[in-house]
């Protein structure tokens, strides 16, 4: 007989309960009760790897960013649940793009927060996301029993600093070596008219 062969009964979640509190449904030695307790340090954390690389084009007319190309490789060590891994990698994504193309967040002079809503903050759209070009790598961890990493970061993190890395590129005949995020047409037009100020 092999595990296949054996069929549970259907239960819903109300009899799984009242089963397992049941002691003459539960194995010999085994506590009645859901309830389980295991503590586990790790020794070290484990750590998380990616690569993004992207392509902009700048008009050149009115300085908006357009994504072109994007493509993204992580290892997050063992996969458990694929589904997860991608949307976590997508959302991180869109995150970073908003952070790099429209989000910031602005003050007043006696520290009111002035961009506290949706209305303010600008987040991406899903016509802002470019098509998505990822791949995912798993280098199972030593640090832990399931061999996992974190996914959460690993997209975040990269994708701001590489469209800033692909803005400059684009503008790097222009002189300017330097713009804060978020690459606004507007923060792109008054950072080229500093640097023709600076160049006479």
């Amino acid at each position: 007989m092999t595990i296949a062969d054996v069929r549970m009964p259907a239960m819903d979640g109300s009899q799984l309960t009242a089963k397992a509190h049941d002691q003459d449904s539960i194995p010999a030695g085994m506590e009645p009760g859901l309830d389980f307790e295991y503590e586990y340090t790790l020794a070290q954390s484990p750590v998380s790897f990616g690569a993004h690389a992207v392509v902009v084009g700048v008009n050149r007319d009115t300085l908006a960013v357009k994504i072109l190309s994007y493509v993204g490789v992580h290892d997050c060590g063992q996969i458990i649940n694929p589904m997860i891994v991608e949307g976590q990698i997508h959302g991180g994504i869109a995150q970073g793009i908003g952070q790099a193309l429209s989000g910031k967040i602005v003050y007043s002079e006696d520290g009111q927060l002035l961009s506290g809503s949706v209305m303010d903050y600008a987040i991406p759209r899903a016509t802002n996301i470019p098509p998505l070009i990822l791949d995912t790598i798993g280098s199972t961890s030593t640090t832990n029993p399931l061999g996992a990493k974190g996914i959460g970061s690993v997209s975040t993190v990269p994708s701001t600093a590489a469209i800033a890395n692909a803005v400059m590129n684009a503008l790097s005949g222009t002189g300017v070596r330097h713009v804060d995020a978020p690459y606004t047409p507007e923060t792109l037009w008054r950072a080229i008219q500093e640097q023709k100020s600076i160049d006479g």
